[in-house]
C-alpha cells in the first residue's frame, strides 16, 4: 500500500494536469527555478548542503568552492598551454591566413575590401596586430610565404587566446547544466586534447573568434536561466546583457552566428511561456519580463551589430580592391576612387557620353572592342562584353533613334524612351538579334553593329527605370536601369560567365528573354559627360548610412550564395564531419615541408559520435520508466531531468549548428563543423557522466563505485594517449609521410581519406 501511494504521489508530481489543478500556488522563488537545471542552487554534485545556516556547513562549502576553483584553474592552464604552445610555428602563411591576415592589413591601412562575412572578426584581428606592432605591410599573397621580420605572432596569439577559452566556457556550461564536476571535467578533457580544436585556434582565422562568442552567448544564457528565481537583480541583468552582447558579436563575425541566436531565441520563448503560466505573477510583471528580454536580446544586439558596421565604414574610407563589388554610389564615398568628390550632370541626356555598370557582383562595365565573335559563335560581328576594370572602351554615346543632332539644351532621357547606344571608340551600335549567345544558350547574342551611327531596328533599346513610371528621369549613380530590346523583347544581361580566350576572358553579355528583375539585368550610369549640362558634386548623391548598410548585406548574401565548388576543388560533405572522414591541409605537402593538418582527435570525435546514440537510448529508457509509473530513486529523477533538460539544450545546439549545412548550396569545408562539435562534446560530458553514475544499476557497492571511477580513468587515459599519438598534426611534423617508414604518424592513418 505504501509503495502504491509513493508511486501515485511521484506520478502526480510529474503530471502537468495534476500541477494545473493544485489549489496551492507556488511562490515566485519556486516558480522561477531554472528551465535547464531542476536541481536546487545549493547542490554540488550529489552533495546537498542543509539550509539551516549552521556553522558546520561552512567548512564543507569552502572545500567544495576551493575544489571547484582549483579544477577551473587546471582546466584554464591546460587549455592555454595547449593552444599557445609553438604559436609562432610555422613562420609562414598557413591556409586561410592568406585572406584574414590580408584583411587585417587592409584595416590597418584603412583600405576598402570586400568579404562575404561581417566585419567584426577581421577588425579584432587588425586591432590585435596593430597593438602588437604589426604595421600592415605584409602582402599575404599565398600560403607558404614567410613572414620574415613582420610581427604576425600578435594576430595568431589573439586567436589562440580566444580559442583557449572554449574548454573553459564548456566546463562552466556543463557544470551549470549538470551540477557535477565530473561531467564538466569530461567535457573539458575532450576539448583540451582535441587536435582539431587546437589547430583551428592557433592561426589567423575567424573560427576561434566566432566560437568564442557562440560559447560566451550559451554560457550567459545558462547563467541567466540560473538567476530566474531572483529576476531583475543585478546578476540577472548582467547575464542578460552579456548574452545579448555575445549574440551581436557572434553574428558580427559570421552569419553562422544566426544559429546561436535561434538557440537563445527558442530558450527565451520557452522561458516566457513558463512565466505566462505562473499565476502568482501579475500581467504587469509578465510585461516587464517580456520587455526586458526584448531590450536585452533584440534591441541591444541590433544596436551593437549596426555599430560594428558603422565602425567598419568609418575605418575603411580609402578606395581598394573591394570597390568593384559595390554600386557606383557606394564607391563615390571612398577616397581615391575616380568618383570621389567629382562633378557631373545629375540626369542622363541625349548626346551624353556614359559608362554603364551592371549591378550583379562582378557584373562589370558594358564594354566593346574591335575584335569580332569567331566563326561559329553567332553572327560574326563586334564583341560586346562586360569588363571588370575602368577602360576607355567602356564609353558609350546616348543617341536618339533617328540620329537627329540637337542644338541648345539637350533633351533628358526618361523612363520609356527609345534610345541607341553607340560605342564611342568603334562607332558601332549596341545590337541584338535571334542568334544564340556564346555561353548562355537560351539567351540571345549581343553585338556591336553598324558604323558611324547607321544600323537597323535591332539597335533600338527602351529605357526602363526600376520602380519608375513613364516620364521619370534617369539619375546618375542612383537609378537602377534596364534596357529592353525593342525587336526581340529581351533585356540586356550580364551572365557572370567568363568568355574563352577569344573573348579575352571577359564577362559574357547577353539579351535575356526572361524579364524578371535581377541584378544581372539591372545597370546604373556611372560616368556621365555632357558639356551642355550643368554639373553637380557627386557628394550630394552619396548614399546614407542605412543605404550602405543594406547594400553591404545584399552584396555579402550574394557573395555567400555565389561560393560554389569549382572544378577539381575539394568540397566536404556534412555527413563527413561527425565521423572525421577528411581533414584540411593547413601547411605543407611533401616530406621536406613543415606540415600541419586540421583533423580532430579521432578518439574524441568517435566518442562524441557514440555518445549521441547513447544519449537517445538513455532518454528513451528514462521516458519509458516515467511513462510506466515506475518509482525511481530521487537521484534517478535528477539524472533524468539533467539528461532531458540540459542534455536536450545541448542536443538542440548541435542540431542547429549542423543540420542547416545539408540544405546550403555554397561550397562547404570541414572546419564548418567545429561550432557543432563544441555542443557535441558538452553533450558527451553530460551523457557519459550520468551513465557512469548509474553503475549501481549493474553492480552493488563498492563494485559500482569502482566501475564509476575506473570508467572515468579509462576515458581520461584514452583521450590523453590518443592526443599523444596525434599531436604532431597540430604542432607540425617534417620528414616521411604517414604511409612511409620512420614517420611520426606511421600506423596512424586509420582512414584512407586522411591526407597526412
Amino acid at each position: 500500500m505504501a509503495k502504491e501511494e509513493c508511486n501515485s504521489q511521484w506520478h502526480k508530481a510529474r503530471d502537468p494536469f495534476a500541477v494545473r489543478n493544485r489549489k496551492v500556488f507556488p511562490s515566485p522563488e519556486q516558480t522561477h527555478k531554472s528551465l535547464i537545471t531542476p536541481e536546487s542552487k545549493n547542490k554540488q554534485g550529489d552533495n546537498t548542503f542543509p539550509s539551516n545556516g549552521s556553522s558546520a556547513d561552512f567548512p564543507a562549502r569552502r572545500r567544495v568552492d576551493s575544489s571547484n576553483t582549483l579544477l577551473l584553474i587546471v582546466v584554464t592552464g591546460l587549455s592555454f598551454a595547449t593552444r599557445l604552445y609553438k604559436i609562432t610555428e610555422p613562420p609562414h602563411v598557413c591556409w586561410d591566413e592568406t585572406h584574414f591576415g590580408k584583411m587585417g592589413s587592409y584595416y590597418i591601412n584603412r583600405t576598402f575590401f570586400f568579404d562575404v562575412h561581417p566585419p567584426l572578426g577581421k577588425m579584432l584581428i587588425a586591432l590585435a596586430g596593430y597593438m602588437t606592432g604589426y604595421d600592415g605591410t605584409f602582402p599575404f599573397v599565398k600560403p607558404g610565404d614567410r613572414y620574415e621580420h613582420h610581427n604576425y605572432w600578435g594576430m595568431r596569439g589573439f586567436c589562440a587566446v580566444l580559442g583557449s577559452f572554449l574548454p573553459v566556457f564548456a566546463y562552466l556550461i556543463v557544470q551549470e547544466l549538470s551540477q557535477t564536476h565530473t561531467a564538466a571535467i569530461i567535457t573539458a578533457t575532450l576539448l583540451i586534447f582535441d587536435t582539431g580544436c587546437i589547430t583551428i585556434s592557433q592561426y589567423i582565422l575567424l573560427d576561434p573568434i566566432l566560437m568564442f562568442f557562440i560559447m560566451a552567448a550559451v554560457l550567459s544564457m545558462v547563467k541567466f536561466n540560473q538567476q530566474s528565481y531572483r529576476p531583475f537583480t543585478a546578476p540577472w541583468w548582467l547575464w542578460l546583457i552579456l548574452c545579448g552582447g555575445a549574440l551581436a558579436c557572434a553574428l558580427g563575425v559570421k552569419f553562422v552566428g544566426l544559429f546561436v541566436i535561434l538557440l537563445v531565441g527558442l530558450n527565451t520563448v520557452r522561458d516566457l511561456w513558463r512565466i505566462l503560466g505562473d499565476l502568482s505573477l501579475s500581467l504587469i510583471d509578465i510585461a516587464k519580463h517580456f520587455l526586458a528580454r526584448v531590450a536585452g536580446l533584440i534591441l541591444l544586439p541590433l544596436f551593437l551589430y549596426v555599430t560594428i558596421f558603422a565602425v567598419h565604414f568609418v575605418l575603411l574610407n580609402k578606395s581598394g580592391p573591394g570597390d568593384g563589388f559595390f554600386s557606383s554610389a557606394f564607391q563615390s564615398r571612398l577616397i581615391g576612387n575616380n568618383l570621389y568628390n567629382v562633378s557631373m550632370p545629375e540626369y542622363l541626356a541625349y548626346g551624353s557620353t556614359i559608362t554603364v555598370k551592371n549591378l550583379r557582383i562582378a557584373g562589370g562595365y558594358l564594354h566593346s572592342h574591335w575584335h569580332l565573335y569567331p566563326e561559329g559563335v553567332g553572327a560574326k560581328q563586334q564583341q560586346v562584353t562586360a569588363y571588370l576594370h575602368k577602360d576607355h572602351n567602356n564609353m558609350w554615346l546616348v543617341r536618339k533613334p533617328d540620329n537627329d543632332t540637337q542644338s541648345g539644351s539637350p533633351d533628358l532621357v526618361r523612363h520609356g524612351d527609345i534610345i541607341r547606344l553607340e560605342h564611342k571608340e568603334t562607332t558601332r551600335n549596341l545590337h541584338s538579334h535571334l542568334h544564340q549567345a556564346p555561353l548562355t544558350k537560351k539567351h540571345f547574342q549581343v553585338t556591336g553593329y553598324g558604323l558611324n551611327g547607321t544600323g537597323d531596328t535591332n539597335d533600338l533599346w527602351q529605357v526602363e527605370v526600376c520602380g519608375g513610371r513613364k516620364g521619370d528621369l534617369v539619375k546618375v549613380l542612383r537609378s537602377k536601369v534596364r534596357f529592353l530590346h525593342r525587336a526581340t523583347g529581351c533585356v540586356l544581361y550580364s551572365s557572370g560567365k567568363s568568355l574563352p580566350k577569344w573573348g579575352w576572358e571577359q564577362v559574357e553579355v547577353t539579351c535575356s528573354p526572361y524579364l524578371k528583375e535581377t541584378p544581372s539585368s539591372q545597370w546604373n550610369i556611372e560616368d556621365h559627360i555632357n558639356p551642355r549640362l550643368p554639373n553637380i558634386s557627386l557628394s550630394l548623391l552619396k548614399p546614407n548610412f542605412l543605404e550602405i548598410l543594406l547594400e553591404s548585406h545584399i552584396v555579402m548574401i550574394r557573395g555567400n550564395s555565389g561560393l560554389k565548388p569549382k572544378d577539381n576543388e575539394m568540397n566536404s560533405k556534412p555527413w563527413h564531419w561527425p565521423i572525421n572522414y577528411q581533414g584540411l591541409r593547413f601547411s605543407g605537402v611533401n616530406e621536406t615541408e613543415y606540415r600541419v593538418y586540421l583533423l580532430g582527435n579521432p578518439v574524441v570525435w568517435w566518442i562524441n559520435l557514440a555518445s549521441l546514440a547513447l544519449y537517445f537510448i538513455m532518454v528513451a529508457l528514462a521516458s519509458v520508466v516515467i511513462q510506466r509509473g515506475i518509482s525511481p530513486q530521487q537521484k534517478r529523477i535528477e539524472h533524468s531531468d539533467v539528461l532531458r533538460g540540459g542534455g536536450g539544450l545541448l542536443l538542440l545546439g548541435w542540431l542547429l549548428h549542423y543540420v542547416p549545412f545539408y540544405v546550403m548550396g555554397r561550397v562547404l569545408y570541414y572546419h564548418h563543423y567545429f561550432p557543432a562539435m563544441l555542443f557535441s562534446s558538452m553533450l558527451t560530458g553530460v551523457t557519459l557522466d550520468i551513465l557512469l553514475r548509474n553503475a549501481d544499476l549493474l553492480l552493488r557497492q563498492p563494485y559500482s563505485d569502482w566501475l564509476h571511477r575506473g570508467g572515468q580513468m579509462v576515458l581520461l587515459f584514452t583521450v590523453l594517449y590518443s592526443f599523444h599519438l596525434f599531436h604532431p598534426l597540430s604542432y607540425g611534423m617534417t620528414g616521411p609521410l604517414a604511409h612511409e617508414p620512420g614517420s611520426a604518424m606511421a600506423g596512424l592513418k586509420w582512414m584512407d581519406s586522411w591526407e597526412f
